[in-house]
Parts: structure tokens; sequence; C-alpha cells
């Protein structure tokens, strides 16, 4: 007999978490597994497209709008973890003093180079903020927008002297050290949700992924990758 696969479409900010996870649904399930990632606002798209899914790990305001619009379960949705904005520098390399908004703008008007994603929460929120602060005609010139995953890798790499992205995205990238989170009059938090497809074929075994994922047995592992459990 062969196994029932539950496709999840999720955001990268989860990946880590997803990772430790979906083995332990798997093996306690026997239910079979298979994701794709993806910024929020590129799964959105995917999904208003007709993709197939069976569950989608997004942002709040991205799960909102696809219930609204029938194609996520309502009384699926459930949010599940949040992580606020990070920096991160090249593995050795000295960190900024981004403590207060006046060291924040002073690190960013000192930076040779600053990458953000391209279309993700953290890259659109960024954006703005750079006018907000009153500094964006003199970053924007040295942003490079990341492509879609881990912009942190083009840090490690040595392209980039900073990287703005989720804590969750950031700490995971090897070659790179977390400077530290923005600071908190500037934060952003973004919540984090997950949902069952309206067209699931396996409404049932995706609703058991939804419960696992945000079971109170699942908040550590949360916490060590970055994210603030959102316990129901």
């Amino acid at each position: 007999m062969t196994a029932i696969e539950i496709r999840v479409l999720s955001t990268h900010a989860v990946s880590e978490v997803l990772g430790e996870l979906g083995p332990q649904f798997e093996r306690a399930t026997g239910y079979r597994l298979s994701f794709g990632y993806d910024p929020a606002n590129a799964l959105r798209r995917q999904i208003e497209g007709g993709a197939p899914f069976d569950v989608a790990i997004v942002t709040r305001p991205v799960i909102d709008t696809l219930a609204g619009q029938g194609k996520i379960l309502p009384d699926s949705c459930a949010d599940i973890g949040r992580s606020g904005l990070g920096v991160a520098v090249r593995k050795g390399a000295p960190k900024p003093d981004i403590g207060t908004t006046e060291a924040f703008k002073r690190a960013l008007l000192a930076a040779k180079s600053v990458v953000r994603s391209k279309e993700g929460t953290s890259g659109v929120y960024f954006e703005k903020l750079l006018d907000r602060l009153g500094i964006a005609e003199a970053v924007r010139g040295k942003i490079t927008l990341g492509p879609s995953g881990r912009i942190a890798e083009l840090v490690a790499r040595g392209e980039v002297e900073l990287a703005v992205q989720q804590i969750a995205e950031l700490l995971p990238v090897a070659g790179v050290d977390f400077v530290g989170p923005f600071p908190p009059d500037l934060q952003l938090y973004t919540a984090f949700s997950a949902g069952v497809g309206a067209a699931s074929k396996n409404l049932e075994a995706a609703k058991a992924f939804v419960d696992f994922i945000a079971a109170p047995s699942a908040a550590p592992l949360f916490n060590s990758n970055g994210l603030e459990p959102i316990l129901r």
C-alpha cells in the first residue's frame, strides 16, 4: 500500500524546523512529506495560479489572503511561530554596533554593501525603513537584491558585507556571524502560519501535520532556530 504523501509549500524561515519535525511526523504517522520552499509572496502567487498542495506555511497576512480566496480552509489555520529581523556579517568580520536606532543608521551608512531579500517580508520592510530613517539615497546604491532563500550566503562568500533578513533565516547559514536583532523601535516581527489547502485530497493527514507542528512539544525546536513559538 502506497503511503499518503502530503505536499507542503513553505517559506524558508521554518525550513530548519521542518527538517527535524518532518521525519518525526513521518515516523509517527506513516505519511510521507514533500516540501517546496519559496518566499511567502511567491508561494501566494503559485497557489493562486493553481499549484497543488496540502499544507501552506506562510506569513499570517498571506494565509489570511488565501483563506479569503477559498484556497485555504479558515478553520485549519494555526500561527506556529514568529521571527524578528536581524543582521549578519561574514564569519570573523568585525560586528557593527546596531543596538540603537542611531547606531543602526551609522552601521548602514558605513557598510560598503548590504543584501536584502528581493520580495520577502524582510526586504520589503527594509526598503521602507531606509526612507523612514532618512538614509534611502545614501544606502540604496549599496544594496544587492538577494535570490530566493538565505541571502546571507552571499555574505559567507564575501560578495556582500551585511545581510538583513529574518533571524530564523540568518542563523542556519554557515560562514556568517549573527550580529544581532534590529533595535526594538525598528523591529518587525513576522508571524508564520500553517493552513490546509481547500482542494487537498488528504484533508485529515494535512490537518494532522498542522496540529503536529503547532503542538507545544515543538516549541523548543522553534526557539532554537530563531523563532518564537506561538502556542494555541
